[in-house]
């Protein structure tokens, strides 16, 4: 079982590395080690298992955070009527997206870092991915709101790229132009 004591933290160079592809169909310990993102997730939002074992609530995790630099991420979160929107992915792609915008107002956080970073973060408001599933089934999912930036953030992490990268420095709250504005 993933503990917080195996999620790296910033200033670790895997993530800053850009993961390799996962070769399909996924090895054994690939898929094991994807179901135990998934579970951490699942065990973080619970909140008895989540003080007993000292987990960080997280909505997503990729791989890289937990040292290994493959192209896995698992998303565990609610969307806007509150459905559960859960996904454990071999090489999600981006393959779409909205030019317009879209930034949670209480911006992002990481189980990663550990100290808030405030400030926007503009995404793309709706995308298109595919990936393959732990049945190595590919599959195709249009996302908008919340779990659209959940995935934007976990792919990032698959590239070397952190939340706070794309946060305009001199303005951290700047209105981002055109964007729809995500409540958490």
């Amino acid at each position: 079982m993933l503990t917080m004591n195996d999620i790296i933290r910033d200033g670790h160079p895997t993530l800053r590395k850009v993961a390799d592809e996962v070769p399909l169909p996924a090895s054994e310990e690939d898929k094991k080690t994807l179901e135990e993102m998934m579970e951490f997730l699942i065990n973080s939002q619970n909140p008895e298992l989540a003080e007993k074992y000292g987990l960080r609530g997280g909505v997503g995790l990729a791989a890289p955070q937990i040292n290994i630099s493959k192209r896995m991420i698992a998303v565990h979160v609610k969307d806007e009527s509150g459905n559960q929107i859960s996904y454990a992915l071999f090489n999600p792609k981006i393959i779409s997206h909205s030019v317009e915008k879209a930034y949670l107002t209480t911006g992002e956080g990481c189980l990663s870092v550990d100290e808030s970073i405030p400030g926007f973060v503009p995404r793309y408001a709706r995308i298109g991915i595919r990936g393959t599933d732990l049945n190595n089934k590919e599959i195709k999912i249009k996302l908008k709101g919340l779990p659209a930036i959940v995935f934007q953030h976990e792919i990032d992490h698959l590239n070397g790229v952190m939340f706070y990268d794309h946060i305009d420095q001199t303005s951290p709250f700047n209105p981002i132009p055109n964007a729809i504005a995500v409540e958490r």
